[in-house]
């Protein structure tokens, strides 16, 4: 209940602060273009935030830690097959670093291609070959040279636009219907139904970006392959198979090579497809653009 409260008032907190915001600039958000640009600024406003923050937030959920200067072979090594894959995608050095977990996992993330984090977990330095560990990290700079980080945002912004821009139309229908009928709905009612629609808009939000989460796997998977070659990457990902499951509860996990290997409800919300489907893909070369 405490959860449901917290969401209601922030919910009505942020709607009041941009309705003031709105009327601050002179823009009427009952309009369809005032409303438009709210749901925009609500939309996109939380995404970007994140995206600009991610290489932070990311160490920090994980406890990584950059190498500035590397001490250990596996440190010395780490460091140089980045750079050499970076020369070799044209782009820029990202930062590198190492977290501590009993998974075999890895993610990169960033605001920009040229600007960007590969972070990789000691259980994989310690368990896979030079050459599995290679491929995971080919993977990752794939995703680096792809903008997968930043199209992955401006998705997110963009649904979450429609779907708040949509659930108060609906609201606003249904609001006409009940006075057309007699009835008056009270601003309270109306924020409800606002909720309601968002609810269920946003499940539907959430499918749409995590086939779009799915569909960018296998095509990191498919520039590792071209990358280091096919049996580095088949044989990396079947090396996972053996890994821990990573926590569903991670901030991070849409970004790392190995996701939960279940899911709640379907696989319709899963953010990575399974491992068996991504080395079959590899396996018959079904992933060619």
């Amino acid at each position: 209940m405490m959860r449901i409260g917290l969401f209601l008032l922030t919910n009505l907190a942020v709607m009041f602060v941009f309705g003031i915001v709105l009327s601050l600039f002179g823009v009427d958000a009952h309009s369809l273009s005032g409303l438009l640009i709210f749901a925009a600024i609500f939309g996109f406003s939380g995404s970007v935030i994140s995206l600009f923050m991610s290489k932070t937030m990311a160490l920090k959920a994980v406890g990584g830690k950059i190498i500035t200067q590397p001490i250990t072979v596996d440190e010395q090594w780490l460091i140089n097959i980045v750079r050499r894959q970076s020369q070799h995608l044209n782009i820029n050095m990202p930062d590198v670093a190492i977290y501590q977990a009993t998974d075999m996992n890895a993610f990169a993330t960033g605001a920009r291609r040229d600007s960007s984090l590969v972070a990789v977990s000691s259980a994989l330095l310690n368990t896979m070959t030079r050459d599995e560990a290679e491929a995971v990290i080919a993977h990752e700079m794939s995703h680096v040279a792809n903008g997968d980080m930043v199209t992955m945002t401006l998705l997110q912004g963009v649904l979450n636009t429609f779907v708040i821009f949509i659930s108060r139309i609906l609201a606003s229908v249904t609001a006409e219907m009940l006075n057309e009928r007699g009835r008056g709905m009270s601003q309270i009612v109306y924020y409800l139904i606002v909720m309601v629609f968002e609810s269920i808009f946003g499940i539907l939000a959430s499918i749409i970006a995590m086939w779009f989460s799915r569909y960018r796997e296998f095509h990191a998977d498919a520039g590792a392959a071209e990358l280091v070659g096919k049996d580095k990457m088949i044989a990396a990902l079947q090396r996972l198979k053996m890994s821990h499951e990573p926590s569903e509860d991670s901030s991070i996990i849409a970004f790392c090579i190995n996701g939960a290997k279940k899911a709640k409800i379907s696989e319709l919300f899963m953010s990575h497809p399974s491992l068996d489907k991504r080395i079959e893909a590899l396996r018959y070369e079904t992933y060619k653009k």
